[in-house]
């Protein structure tokens, strides 16, 4: 069997990040906060979750399924901010979810030579790694924001963060096997 090369444990690693991390978050956060909560804006040059969340979706859309994958790109990123708050929950969540699922898929058929090509995507000539990194970038910055305003508004420890498990005996000293392993 051969070694998996590094740009494989690169989109294996993103990939796990994107659901297992990101979207779980922003799932917990949607479920505490109340209809009302998912839209309110500490003032007029800030975000509510719930355009986070519909920017998110329109950029995950943006960068992997459209600029990696070659579907139509419609995004239209100033009604991602513009949206007063008439999207329940339930309808945000599903196509958050459902743009990750889109993506994943699309990852897991990029090659290695996929993602060491050049791209134009939203204006920027990036390789596929430089893709995917900047929507693990984008979306991690995203979920830290959606997550503050998670806690300002209940006012309580969100109880996200853990320390990791001590290794198992013999794995190797600082061994990340474990926190990067595939998407399940």
């Amino acid at each position: 069997m051969e070694a998996p090369n590094l740009e494989s444990i690169f989109l294996s690693a993103c990939c796990h990040h994107w659901q297992k991390t990101c979207l779980r978050r922003i799932r917990h956060c949607a479920t505490v906060l109340s209809e009302e909560e998912i839209w309110w804006r500490a003032n007029e040059a800030s975000n509510s979750v719930g355009n986070l969340v519909l920017h998110l979706e329109g950029n995950i859309r943006q960068w992997v399924i459209s600029g990696l994958g070659g579907a139509p790109d419609r995004r239209q990123r100033e009604a991602e901010f513009a949206e007063p708050g008439a999207i329940s929950r339930r309808v945000l969540m599903s196509r958050l979810t459902g743009t990750v699922r889109e993506a994943l898929a699309v990852a897991g058929d990029l090659s290695k030579q996929d993602l060491r090509r050049v791209y134009s995507i939203q204006g920027f000539q990036v390789t596929g790694l430089e893709a995917v990194l900047h929507v693990t970038e984008h979306f991690s910055y995203h979920t830290g924001q959606i997550i503050y305003i998670t806690k300002l508004r209940r006012r309580t420890d969100l109880r996200l963060t853990r320390l990791p498990r001590q290794p198992r005996r013999g794995s190797p000293k600082g061994s990340t096997a474990s926190r990067f392993s595939p998407p399940e």
